[in-house]
């Protein structure tokens, strides 16, 4: 009990730290030392760097070939046509992809960290333990392959739509860009964090997770408790489906909810992370 209490005191302190001011230097200059750390034992492996480079490209294909063979039998889906869902498919990519850039590692917390022990390393050092455990995958290259198509897709779905955004809808995309990382972010890091109470919580994780392959599609095409679902249980819908529809159709009736639903994500999350951390028990080993 007492080496509980220890472990909750000490994780509270690393996330003040974390957030502390005159913390911010260091922590940012960490983020940049790891990242490059974690790249050059990537490229040690160059084919096998290039192989998965290779295969994020080729799944990218795949997904982009399916909405253009959709579209060869149907005219639009639900009132949307085919520049304006790739620009909702590329969109989905910007939150994804920074999420995959620098929170990848919660994979390995849900999938053996806990169950196997090794989780005990975060805890022994003067740095948040999130901080630490997340920077051991700081600029995961998959990331940077889906931000850079998405990107792509956007431009073009922008070119084939003649479809200007707004100064405003400019000044509005990387905070919408943002929100939707959020969201990533704390479902991951709250079904992650289950893995403290159950050992391991991976495939609660990826059945989780892959929800988020509902947000390329527009929402209109699916079932109410399906929406339902997908806007206020786990709201992948403020990942890409409500940004866009502010920035193609100038729909802002839930644009409001955005940066309330990733705050409110992020912080749950959180929550259940730093109670997990006071349970938490090494195994001994």
């Amino acid at each position: 009990r007492r080496r509980s209490i220890d472990t909750f005191r000490g994780a509270r302190s690393g996330a003040s730290d974390l957030f502390a001011g005159t913390k911010l230097q260091r922590y940012l200059w960490l983020t940049l030392y790891l990242g490059g750390v974690f790249w050059r034992r990537l490229l040690a492996y160059r084919g096998d760097f290039l192989l998965g480079a290779l295969g994020f490209s080729i799944t990218v294909a795949a997904r982009t070939l399916f909405l253009l063979l959709v579209f060869r039998q149907v005219g639009d889906i639900a009132g949307w046509s085919l520049p304006e869902l790739l620009f909702l498919f590329g969109f989905s990519l910007l939150p994804r992809g920074l999420d995959h850039f620098m929170c990848d590692q919660l994979w390995e917390l849900g999938r053996k960290l806990v169950q196997q022990g090794e989780f005990s390393k975060y805890l022994v050092r003067p740095v948040n333990p999130l901080f630490l455990l997340l920077s051991e995958r700081f600029f995961y290259p998959d990331g940077l392959g889906e931000l850079l198509a998405g990107l792509a897709l956007m431009a073009y779905a922008l070119g084939q739509l003649d479809h200007s955004l707004s100064l405003a809808q400019w000044l509005a995309l990387p905070g919408l860009v943002l929100c939707g990382t959020l969201v990533f972010t704390a479902i991951k890091l709250a079904f992650a964090s289950l893995a403290f109470w159950t050992q391991s919580s991976f495939a609660a994780m990826n059945t989780a997770y892959q929800l988020s392959s509902f947000a390329k599609y527009p929402l209109d095409i699916f079932q109410a408790g399906l929406r339902f679902v997908l806007t206020w249980c786990l709201p992948f819908a403020f990942t890409a489906y409500v940004p866009v529809l502010y920035l193609l159709r100038g729909d802002s009736r839930l644009l409001w909810a955005t940066p309330l639903a990733a705050g409110l994500a992020f912080w749950g999350a959180y929550r259940l992370w730093l109670a997990g951390l006071a349970r938490y028990e090494s195994t001994g080993t």
